[in-house]
């Protein structure tokens, strides 16, 4: 098993000793394939609505390896691209659709943990999209016209002033202000609702990839140790569902990468203000995510994409995106030049060629799957566990019934074509960014 302290900060402060891996053959009710929040909040809320349920989770590696364990900790109710993008591609009330489910998401993870007292430090401390040149403050501010044409009216534009009562940087001209948002240590998070599923009866194999998925009149899923039997089987595997054949095309993994630094002084809080905590990003199409931990350092993330080619997952590491994000550190934020970075990391996001998460079902609906939440998937992927529950259970919810459900998902398109594809679509937004940053 791989040393899953180098994967990330949040995972690198925790001690964690692998669970038992499937040995033999089992017999359950549903079968979720991957221990990240998808898989394990899907078996929370089969376990919750069905308590008689048998639940097995497959995690090849260890809970939280994946995504869940390595992104930058933001709960927040962006879904997809863009909201004008979503409007485009779905209407106007599939949009409203989508922000009130999103709203649905970041409550459903502030519940968790209080319900739970899981101790990840959980901050609902809001959010501030940065706009750093004339051309993002002006995108900035058509988006929250946009949000407020559809009667969205929570997101305030604040002006530089405005801005510099909470966080001050020379580079910030102004910001959209949302206040449903927070900030959260993502590896906790996942371990400790890890500990929640396990006492309400469900069992999780680590070490235990899945090697072989068939789907007859039951599934049939094969790892190296054994063989696990059930009537229905989720794929929450999100960034590498590319790696199933039977869902290849539904999405791409796209590697972000983040660095941190040694923890601020008071002087640097004195320097930059930042006393109430907020989750930051700024507009560009590759954005910048910044925030601060629970130990006070500063977590700067994004500038720049890679896409891997086929099945290659081993991006973790890009010493030119990290040293454009050390760059990048020191232009936001220059009070700070100072600062001594502790760790670099990267992780893949889901991405589907329309830019819109996907749920549905396959076989029929003998798999489901969940996949395309593009890089703010703390919240997307919670409230989706419930809504794949639900879906196993054939029940009929608000949830089930929204438009992201066995919705028709643009195939990628096969090497190397895809490579391709995916570097087109990267070139083209960098060089927007390179003309409005």
């Amino acid at each position: 098993m791989n040393d899953y302290r180098e994967k990330s900060f949040w995972l690198s402060r925790l001690d964690l000793r692998p669970g038992p891996s499937l040995k033999g053959d089992e017999k359950v009710d549903v079968a979720i394939v991957g221990g990240g929040y998808t898989g394990i909040t899907t078996a929370y809320f089969l376990k919750k609505m069905d308590p008689s349920m048998e639940v097995v989770v497959l995690e090849r590696d260890l809970v939280g390896y994946g995504a869940s364990g390595r992104n930058a900790g933001f709960s927040m109710k962006l879904f997809g691209f863009s909201m004008a993008m979503t409007k485009l591609r779905f209407g106007k009330e599939d949009t409203l659709r989508a922000h009130d489910y999103m709203t649905d998401a970041v409550g459903l993870v502030k519940s968790l943990v209080e319900e739970h007292q899981i101790e990840c430090g959980y901050e609902h401390t809001g959010f501030f999209r940065l706009a750093t040149s004339e051309g993002y403050e002006r995108r900035i501010r058509q988006e929250i016209e946009f949000a407020q044409s559809m009667g969205i009216d929570e997101i305030k534009w604040f002006d530089a002033d405005e801005v510099a009562e909470h966080v001050r940087s020379p580079n910030f001209r102004g910001a959209a202000y949302e206040p449903d948002s927070a900030i959260l240590d993502p590896a906790r998070l996942i371990r400790g609702m890890k500990e929640v599923v396990e006492s309400m009866g469900v069992t999780i194999y680590e070490g235990s990839a899945v090697e072989d998925i068939q789907a007859g009149d039951r599934v049939r899923l094969t790892t190296p140790g054994g063989t696990v039997e059930a009537d229905r089987a989720v794929l929450a595997t999100n960034a590498y569902t590319h790696l199933l054949p039977l869902a290849k095309s539904k999405q791409a993994p796209a590697f972000t990468y983040v660095i941190v630094t040694e923890p601020l002084s008071d002087e640097h809080f004195q320097k930059i203000g930042w006393q109430n905590r907020q989750g930051l990003e700024d507009a560009r199409n590759m954005i910048h995510y910044f925030r601060l931990t629970d130990d006070n350092r500063l977590l700067l993330g994004g500038s720049d994409v890679k896409i891997p080619f086929g099945n290659n997952m081993d991006r973790d590491g890009d010493e030119q995106v990290f040293a454009r994000l050390e760059q990048d550190l020191r232009f936001l934020f220059p009070q700070l030049a100072d600062l001594k970075i502790a760790m670099r990391w990267g992780g893949p996001v889901s991405v589907t060629l329309d830019m819109a998460p996907a749920m549905g079902t396959l076989k029929g609906g003998r798999l489901l799957y969940s996949v395309g939440c593009t890089g703010h998937g703390v919240s997307l992927t919670h409230l989706n566990g419930k809504t794949l529950a639900e879906l196993v259970l054939g029940k009929s919810t608000k949830r089930t019934e929204i438009f992201f459900v066995d919705r028709t998902v643009p195939p990628w398109p096969p090497e190397p074509l895809r490579i391709m594809a995916t570097q087109a679509v990267r070139g083209a937004l960098r060089l927007q960014d390179h003309f409005m940053d």
